[in-house]
């Protein structure tokens, strides 16, 4: 019975070669995008569970609240988490973790036998403790985690990096200098290289460096037991097996009360402790500047439904195309049951046929998806694979998937065909039920709902992005080289190389910062005028510059003036620049009324009054997402800067970066020169919506292509009904326009009907999306307009390849079996 069946099944797959073809490859492309998205999914959701340790640790974090206000940030002071191990016994082993914040990128060098300097530039380097890698399993191919990190001065490194340095030889033992703007020149004795894993972690590091024996130390002594300030480690507690974390969180306010009560209230605010599970951190823990760049659940549910849908159009092309040629199977099915074929045993039949091309359809899936991976990973950010036997379970999901799709798109076909009167189908009375008809209109508008949605949402995202790419950002960002100073050397030659740099006819102007705008910027104040307290005062951002660095950005000054070498002993003896928010928030009735007057903050019993020398004009020194805040320049006393600023003449840039390098290795020989740009380097701060950008156009684009799929195996299937009614059009006169308009103008109304539809549904859920950004494009009419032209002009290509055809045709043929 059942080998009955796949010989029929394959006799009506060979004999309609057309729709089978459009149903297998409909089918094939839902399934390749459910297989990449959830591979997608499945690595956005299993990070850090390859911990062996994972249900037991925790990241501690903290809620700074002032002014009734509340902040979360991921970060805690210095000596919180050995307070936390002495203080609390279900406390098993704590950990710090920091990231090296006073740069991007972080100088290495090895000096081989024989004189030769391997220098080169590694990002993501972190300090830790030497319990890091005894809470934190990592796969070590030399040295041994438990005591890679117990003495000063010591580093581990990635296999890739050792590799660089070392070629095939052992790294063990040997040494290397790094050059760090947040940790110092110092030497590092290699005690271990680990090989990475390649499941997700939320600590993506290349390289830990011990957080004894550098810069670093020196200033967590110098900052002593304070639990107010200085908040830039990221805390680890390994809790013992059992305990339950809420009752532990429970005791917090008592612990930051007895630790840290007094300074908070000195400084004017207060803070609370909570606790982020390791596996949470990645997605649910609602904090920005994490060690690595949270992802987004709102992103995961917006993918799952493109997955979902992009299979559900493929299914409804099914069930569109096996219902619409009912018709041709009806005889079929008439005989069948005089023949005394059972209701059900047709059931099994079409569904039978059903599965077998979900079967089909998988196994081109599977083709697909490994043909588009590489292309999705680019799109993605991701090194996603499919592959045997290591993602056997995953295969084999989708294998099922296959086939309860099958199953499901089959499903209405099966009942409707097996529910066939044998006398009318035999004596030819037979034609499609309104139900059919209208389930069918309905089902095509369905399509196209999703389709426009998607439509709409890439022309909004991609509104966005541009508008990201071309906002004023009140400072001038092209033609803007950074330089990154990270070796002392580097730093001692500023003075010299600014005036080589100077020098140059391609270059406009030079300047030099801590931090430039668009990277991560720790450092802050508490700021608040004469005859406020540290209860009133402001949290502003600072920045240490000197004095090009202004004018070289293009800030503008609205009250007051700029840094300038005519003062410039004057200007570093606490006088300060604030923006106009600062000012805002600070409480000065206007910039102008505040020139001459004191900003104060107090610290460690002491306070501390800067005199307003100017103020510029608000600037976006964070990405878009945020609004502008509080921010403050000093001019910098030591001449010591992590970045040199360049802003190069209009026309061939690459002349100004050559005589830069030149200069470079002139006075600095044994370092690599290395720079970036500042339009690029904000634009990084988007590469989330970027690749949703990327992801989002690649699936509108295949959803599109599986609804005209169904389309265009629509319209085949009119334009073979209505062959004589166009026969007899033709002999009477009708033109070809009047005939392709005919057969294009009701699937023409389904589609409009669906962009009346979805267009309401697209703006509500782009509105929702954009309010994650403080600074966004509108969603104009014309993006309406756009997506209505676009939408009716893919189906009108779609049904006229058809339409035409069968208006071109000769009646006579048409006629003949009249």
């Amino acid at each position: 019975m059942i080998s009955s069946y796949f010989k029929i099944a394959w006799r009506n797959f060979k004999n309609n070669k057309i729709f089978s073809f459009i149903n297998i490859i409909g089918l094939s492309v839902g399934l390749a995008c459910c297989m990449m998205i959830t591979l997608y999914i499945i690595n956005e959701t299993s990070y850090d569970k390859q911990q062996p340790n994972a249900d037991n640790i925790y990241q501690l974090a903290t809620i700074f609240v002032q002014q009734g206000q509340e902040h979360k940030m991921p970060n805690t002071p210095a000596p919180m988490a050995q307070a936390m191990q002495l203080e609390f016994p279900e406390v098993q082993q704590t950990t710090r973790l920091m990231g090296l914040f006073a740069e991007d990128k972080t100088l290495l060098q090895y000096n081989e036998t024989g004189g030769n300097t391997k220098s080169f530039y590694e990002t993501k380097g972190f300090l830790t403790d030497s319990t890091f890698f005894r809470m934190f399993s990592y796969n070590f191919i030399e040295g041994s985690p438990a005591s890679a990190l117990s003495k000063p001065n010591t580093v581990v490194l990635s296999e890739e990096i050792a590799h660089k340095l070392f070629g095939n030889q052992p790294a063990l033992n040997k040494v290397i200098h790094i050059s760090s703007s947040t940790n110092g020149d110092h030497d590092f004795a290699i005690t271990g290289v680990y090989r990475p894993s390649d499941r997700p972690s939320h600590i993506d590091g290349r390289f830990f460096m011990s957080m004894t024996g550098g810069s670093i130390e020196q200033y967590i002594k110098e900052s002593g037991t304070s639990f107010a300030t200085n908040n830039m480690f990221f805390t680890y507690l390994q809790l013992k097996p059992g305990t339950d974390a809420k009752k532990l969180a429970a005791k917090f306010p008592a612990f930051i009360d007895k630790y840290a009560g007094k300074d908070l209230k000195a400084m004017g605010f207060d803070k609370k402790q909570f606790l982020v599970r390791l596996k949470d951190i990645h997605l649910y823990s609602g904090m920005d500047q994490n060690v690595t760049a949270s992802g987004s659940v709102t992103y995961l549910y917006i993918l799952a439904s493109i997955a979902l849908f992009t299979l559900l159009i493929a299914c409804i092309n099914f069930m569109n195309l096996s219902t619409a040629r009912s018709s041709k199977r009806s005889a079929e099915v008439g005989i069948r049951k005089v023949l005394g074929a059972e209701k059900n045993s047709l059931i099994r039949q079409f569904l039978g046929e059903s599965v077998f091309m979900s079967v089909l359809a998988f196994v081109f899936a599977f083709g697909i998806t490994e043909l588009l991976l590489p292309a999705f990973n680019t799109i993605a950010d991701k090194h996603l694979s499919l592959s045997l036997p290591a993602d056997l379970t995953v295969i084999l999901a989708f294998f099922a998937l296959s086939l309860i799709t099958g199953l499901l798109a089959g499903s209405y076909p099966a009942f409707y065909l097996s529910s066939f009167k044998p006398i009318k189908v035999l004596k030819g009375r037979f034609s499609n039920s309104l139900a059919a008809v209208s389930l069918r209109k309905g089902l095509v508008v369905f399509q196209f709902i999703i389709s426009v949605v998607l439509i709409i949402a890439s022309v909004v995202i991609a509104s966005q992005m541009q508008y990201l790419r071309s906002a004023d950002l009140g400072f001038d960002k092209d033609r803007q080289i950074i330089i990154p100073l990270r070796s002392e050397n580097a730093k001692n030659i500023y003075t010299a190389f600014k005036a080589e740099i100077n020098k140059q006819p391609q270059v406009q102007s030079v300047g030099a910062s801590q931090y430039y705008p668009g990277i991560f910027n720790p450092a802050d104040n508490l700021l608040y005028r004469e005859g406020q307290t540290m209860n009133d005062a402001k949290r502003t951002r600072m920045n240490w510059v000197d004095v090009g660095y202004l004018q070289t950005l293009n800030v503008k000054p609205v009250a007051g003036r700029l840094f300038s070498e005519q003062f410039a002993a004057a200007d570093t003896n606490y006088r300060m620049i604030l923006n106009e928010s600062a000012i805002k928030e600070i409480g000065f009735a206007s910039p102008q009324q505040s020139i001459g007057k004191k900003v104060y903050f107090d610290y460690k019993d002491r306070n501390y009054g800067f005199e307003i020398i100017g103020v510029v004009k608000d600037f976006h020194f964070e990405d878009l997402h945020l609004p502008i805040t509080p921010y403050g320049f000093q001019l910098n006393n030591e001449s010591r800067y992590n970045y040199i600023i360049v802003h190069a003449k209009a026309g061939d840039i690459s002349k100004a970066i050559s005589s830069i390098q030149n200069s470079w290795h002139k006075l600095n020989p044994s370092e690599p020169f290395e720079y970036s740009f500042l339009d690029d380097d904000f634009q990084k701060n988007y590469s989330a919506e970027n690749r949703l950008s990327g992801i989002v156009t690649y699936f509108t684009c295949i959803a599109i292509f599986i609804s005209c799929l169904g389309l265009f195996g629509l319209a085949t299937f009119s334009a073979e009904q209505r062959i004589k009614e166009i026969g007899v059009r033709k002999v009477l006169g009708a033109s070809t326009a009047g005939i392709v308009t005919l057969l294009s103008k009701d699937f023409l109304k389904l589609v409009a009907v669906a962009i009346v539809i979805a267009s309401p549904i697209a703006w509500f859920v782009m509105n929702k999306w954009l309010q994650d950004f403080a600074y966004r494009t509108n969603i104009s009419w014309t993006v309406f307009l756009i997506t209505t032209v676009a939408a009716l002009l893919i189906a009108l290509i779609t049904i006229s390849f058809q339409a035409i055809r069968a208006a071109l045709m000769n009646p006579v043929k048409s006629l003949r079996t009249e």
